[in-house]
């Protein structure tokens, strides 16, 4: 694998050519997928709707909890424009997720 900037470059190429839109059946394919040398694994998605779009970042090992220290540079390169959150995730889980929304005001409906 190349360096995080050009992995995290193709892996955004590839969820701006095919966001997925919402509401969907979560099938990501593999363009949207690496995984690093050491085995961490990293998927990336950019999820649109009419009034808003999410960015997540997914990042999984089979042997233990992603690290913050290894999970930061990712995020860095691929979430742009929004700070992203940690949601949470299950005791136990090897499995890490961010998600970074970008809200419409103009397109949503108005709160009653």
């Amino acid at each position: 694998m190349t360096d995080i900037a050009d992995e995290a470059a193709r892996l955004r190429d590839a969820a701006e050519a095919r966001p997925l839109r919402l509401p969907i059946n979560r099938r990501v394919d593999e363009s949207h997928h690496a995984i690093t040398p050491d085995g961490l694994s990293v998927w990336y998605t950019i999820q649109v709707s009419p009034h808003s779009r999410i960015q997540e970042v997914v990042f999984e090992r089979k042997d233990r909890m992603p690290s913050e220290e290894e999970c930061r540079p990712w995020l860095e390169a691929l979430i742009v424009g929004a700070a992203p959150m940690e949601a949470p995730s299950f005791p136990g889980a090897m499995t890490r997720r961010f998600e970074a929304f970008e809200r419409n005001p103009e397109l949503e409906a108005p709160i009653a």
